[in-house]
């Protein structure tokens, strides 16, 4: 079968042990992205089946429709949102999923409160530039980084990743007070956390707020301009889980405006993130290039289950398959 394996940005995937899976098969894979739909066209529709890493790329019902060879879609994790499903089961598509883990999401969101905190990052830049304990050139954004221990680290969402992030805290010494959902907030009382008393007051008393909510049409900009207005001015905000869960434009803007002091930002509305975006000329905020399940052990989960979906798939024996519709719709028979 011929494989497309999308997306892998630092040609990595080809050093994994499950690669091996797919020695049997014809498998090209694109480290680039492709723009436009006529582009997304000419590069894929040569092939039986795609590998996708997450939601790097989006698979629309316009460019699904005109992949005739397509049979399957085998991705990495769960899907959300970026594959038209209904679409892919009218064309007589197939989508298998996959598994997921929140140890390298939950260890990337701590590193990256704890480097902004203490502000590493610009520390060990400028110590290269040959200039000791200087944070900034500039005055203003020259300041002390701070300890985490008897402050409060506010978590909304507390499923998988919340709950690591939470016991971190508790590691460290910090308050952790959790806003969500009823069943969020009652296990959280369950573990011995703190539950805001008001979405209000979760804000206000946050010295680090880290989003772990899931992206779905009820989620999306549920953070609002309002929201970061209340934080205090030396708060960190992170989000390590998706860009699109706070208002468009209101998280630029409330930096500016200074509320909250900072972010620590691993994911975008736009990625791969263009190098002309205001939130890398911000002293005060630290951003990454949405790593949080770029990591070895991780990749090896995630590609050696979407490796074998793939594999039983052409089988004739997956079991993980999202819409398993598709076969009222076969093509090609």
């Amino acid at each position: 079968m011929k494989i497309a394996i999308l997306d892998d940005y630092q040609d990595a995937i080809r050093e994994l042990d499950c690669f091996a899976l797919l020695d049997s098969h014809d498998v090209k894979v694109f480290n680039h992205p492709a723009r436009g739909l006529g582009q997304m066209v000419a590069r894929l529709a040569p092939f039986d089946a795609l590998v996708l890493i997450r939601e790097r790329t989006t698979l629309s019902r316009a460019l699904l429709a005109r992949l005739p060879n397509l049979k399957l879609i085998s991705q990495t994790g769960k899907v959300s949102g970026h594959i038209d499903v209904a679409a892919a089961t009218e064309l007589g598509i197939a989508i298998a999923e996959g598994v997921g883990s929140p140890t390298a999401p939950a260890e990337l969101t701590w590193a990256l409160i704890m480097a902004a905190r203490r502000k590493i990052v610009p520390y060990a830049a400028n110590l290269k530039g040959g200039t000791w304990q200087t944070v900034s050139t500039s005055q203003p954004f020259n300041t002390l980084g701070t300890i985490v221990k008897g402050r409060t680290l506010a978590i909304w969402g507390y499923g998988r990743i919340g709950r690591l992030v939470a016991g971190y805290a508790r590691a460290f010494g910090m308050n952790v007070l959790v806003w969500g959902s009823d069943g969020s907030r009652a296990a959280a009382v369950a573990d011995g956390y703190g539950v805001a008393a008001s979405r209000e007051a979760f804000f206000e008393e946050a010295d680090v707020l880290t989003l772990h909510l899931r992206l779905a049409d009820a989620t999306r900009g549920i953070v609002t301009a309002d929201d970061l207005a209340r934080m205090k001015p030396n708060a960190l905000f992170v989000n390590t889980s998706r860009a699109e869960l706070v208002a468009e434009g209101a998280l630029e803007a409330a930096l500016r405006a200074g509320r909250p002091g900072g972010a620590a930002l691993d994911v975008f509305e736009s990625e791969p993130l263009p190098a002309e975006s205001v939130l890398l000329r911000m002293p005060h905020v630290l951003a990454t290039p949405h790593l949080g399940y770029v990591e070895k052990d991780s990749y090896e989960l995630y590609f050696s289950h979407a490796f074998r979906n793939l594999v039983d798939f052409f089988d004739g024996e997956c079991r993980t398959i999202l819409n398993p519709d598709y076969r009222n719709h076969l093509r090609n028979g």
